[in-house]
């Protein structure tokens, strides 16, 4: 169950196109997502948005953090915070934090933006070493693309089929172009109730992990607040599930169907 809580992040992203007329989530705004491998209940995530203060800018600052519970923490230990600050207006990325402990293997690493420059330092705090990237147009962090997707799309202008691209910065990675493909409308039954859903598939790396490359689904609320409902992979052993668990301080009510 390596890495459960950052396939929970790197799910939630879904098309750009274009600005959208009002802004989908606000300061207060907390999520809860709860994870199964098979029948166990592996692990739960959290996303909480906070406003603070980065080198004299009003920023928003989003705290992620996920890890295991009950008999699946016997096997494999998770906990993992994820952090990042970004500008309230344009979604971009100031400074992003990486803290993980996922079975004994740790990281702990921060990138800085320099939007003077044109560069960004990533600190590998663990290895002491840095390492510089050149930044390009819209570059994104892990955390900062969800919110940035999110007020930046218009559903009228998805098409079925269709892949969109986003440039991401990953301490891991670098600079690497994620991949989305719109799969259309679907309602998925929750705890709340049904929820109409955008779907997508991120095309993902085949390999240790994952099962292949379009092994992934994500399910959307197609509402004006554009939060993940579920998101479902295949693993290279087993699969994995994680479900909307809870909310708190959403922007706009929440759509639910009613029958």
């Amino acid at each position: 169950m390596k890495k459960i809580f950052l396939l929970a992040l790197i799910l939630t992203y879904f098309g750009v196109q274009g600005q959208s007329s009002q802004s989908a989530f606000k300061t207060g705004e907390w999520l809860k997502f709860r994870m199964h491998y098979g029948f166990l209940n592996a692990s739960y995530a959290t996303l909480q948005v906070n406003s603070a203060t980065l080198d004299n800018k009003s920023v928003y600052h989003v705290v992620g953090h996920g890890e295991t519970t009950g008999v699946a923490s016997w096997f494999f230990k998770v906990d993992d915070t994820y952090e990042s600050y970004f500008d309230k207006h344009d979604g971009k990325p100031y400074r992003f934090v990486r803290k993980i402990n996922e079975g004994g293997y740790t990281k702990d690493v921060e990138i800085n933006f320099d939007y003077n420059a044109f560069n960004a330092e990533l600190n590998d705090k663990k290895n002491k070493k840095k390492l510089n990237f050149t930044l390009e147009n819209n570059i994104q962090d892990l955390i900062s693309a969800f919110y940035f997707l999110r007020n930046n799309y218009k559903t009228e202008d998805l098409e079925v089929g269709k892949a969109i691209t986003l440039k991401m910065l990953y301490d891991d990675d670098g600079i690497f172009n994620f991949k989305l493909r719109y799969l259309g409308l679907e309602v998925l039954n929750t705890k709340y109730g049904k929820v109409e859903c955008l779907k997508f598939r991120p095309l993902v790396q085949s390999g240790r992990v994952f099962k292949e490359q379009e092994s992934l689904s994500l399910w959307v609320s197609n509402d004006d607040n554009r939060i993940p409902i579920r998101i479902k992979a295949d693993l290279a052993v087993g699969a994995i599930k994680a479900d909307l668990d809870g909310y708190n301080g959403l922007k706009h009510q929440f759509k639910i169907i009613m029958d």
